[in-house]
C-alpha cells in the first residue's frame, strides 16, 4: 500500500481524485459529506497531502467537507519543470481555482509550513476566497521579509532557502539514497516520535516519483528570483495562527508580529512542539482548528 491509497486513513468517506486547474493537473483527497462546510488543507515541504492524516478525519467527523490537495510539484500532481510556474501568484491561482472546481465560491483554508505561505497569499491576493484562516507555523510574508532583512539569527535559520538556489545540487542532496535526504530533514527538523517507520516509507515513496524535489525545490528559486508580493498586507479573513515554539527554521517572535497583520487573530502557541505541531499534537491543534472554524 502507498500513501496515495485512499483507504490508508481508515475512514469511509475518504477519496482520491484529480482536478485540472489553473492548467495543472492536481491530485486530491477528499473526505466528509460535499454539503458540507469546506476546509481546503495545505501542505508544506517537505510535505504532501499524508501530512493532514491527523486533521483530515476529525474535520470529516466534525462536519466538515475535507478537501488536501498535493500541490503542484508534488507526489501525484503535475510537476511543471520551469520556476515561473512555481511563483505564487500562480500557487494561489491553483487554490482559487480547485475551490471553484468544488462548486464553491469561498473556503476555509488551513496552511503549514509552504502552505501557509500560500494560505498568507490567498488571503491577501484572493480575500474573498477565504472564509477563515488557518495558518501552522509560518509568518505572514511581510514579517517574514522584514525578518530576513534586520535579524541575523532568522537569516541563518533560513540557510536553506538559499542553498536550494543551487542548481542540481539541492536535488541530489536530498534525493541520495532512496530519498533520505528528505527523510533526514524531515526528521531532523521535528521531535522524537513525530513520525512512525511507516509515515517515512510513504516519504519516501513520494520523493521518489520522477520530478518531486525538483519541483518543490522550485518554490524555493521562484521565491528568490521571482518574488511576487500580493496587493494588501492586512488579512480580513478572521485567522488563527498556531504556533510550535521549538521550531529549528523560524524564530517564535514572528507568530506575534504576524497576528498584527489580522483584522481578527488568535495566536495559539505551544511552546514544547517543533515545526511539525499538528503531528506531535494533533489533538490539540486539532481543538484549536475546530473552535476556530465553528466561532461566530
Amino acid at each position: 500500500m502507498t500513501a496515495t491509497d485512499a483507504t490508508l486513513l481508515d475512514f469511509p468517506s475518504v477519496e482520491s481524485t484529480r482536478h485540472t486547474v489553473n492548467d495543472v493537473d492536481l491530485h486530491v483527497v477528499r473526505a466528509g459529506d460535499p454539503d458540507d462546510t469546506m476546509v481546503v488543507l495545505l501542505h508544506g515541504f517537505p510535505d504532501f497531502w499524508y501530512g493532514w492524516r491527523h486533521q483530515i478525519p476529525a474535520l470529516a467527523e466534525a462536519g466538515y467537507y475535507v478537501v488536501a490537495p498535493d500541490q503542484r510539484g508534488y507526489n501525484l500532481s503535475e510537476k511543471p519543470r520551469g520556476i515561473d510556474a512555481y511563483r505564487m501568484r500562480e500557487l494561489s491561482r491553483d487554490i482559487v481555482d480547485l475551490v471553484a472546481a468544488e462548486g464553491r465560491e469561498s473556503a476555509h483554508v488551513v496552511g503549514h509550513d509552504w502552505g501557509a505561505a500560500v494560505a498568507w497569499d490567498l488571503a491577501l491576493r484572493y480575500p474573498d476566497t477565504v472564509d477563515r484562516l488557518g495558518i501552522i507555523n509560518v509568518p505572514h510574508p511581510s514579517v517574514m521579509r522584514r525578518t530576513l532583512r534586520s535579524n541575523p539569527r532568522q537569516l541563518v535559520r533560513s540557510w536553506y532557502m538559499f542553498a536550494f538556489q543551487i542548481p542540481l545540487l539541492p536535488e541530489a542532496v536530498l534525493g541520495r539514497g532512496d530519498a533520505q535526504g528528505v527523510v533526514d530533514l524531515l526528521e531532523g527538523s521535528a521531535n522524537p516520535g513525530a513520525f512512525t517507520e511507516a509515515d517515512v516509507a510513504y516519504y519516501r515513496d513520494a520523493w521518489q516519483r520522477q520530478g518531486a524535489i525538483r519541483g518543490a525545490v522550485n518554490w524555493y528559486r521562484a521565491l528568490i528570483r521571482r518574488p511576487d508580493e500580493p496587493p494588501r498586507e492586512t488579512v480580513k479573513a478572521p485567522t488563527l495562527v498556531v504556533w510550535g515554539d521549538e521550531d529549528v527554521a523560524l524564530l517564535p517572535k514572528m507568530a506575534n508580529e504576524s497576528i498584527g497583520h489580522c483584522s481578527d487573530g488568535i495566536l495559539e502557541r505551544i511552546p514544547w512542539a517543533s515545526h511539525w505541531v499538528h503531528d506531535e499534537e494533533p489533538g490539540r491543534v486539532n481543538d484549536a482548528l475546530l473552535a476556530h472554524l465553528t466561532a461566530e
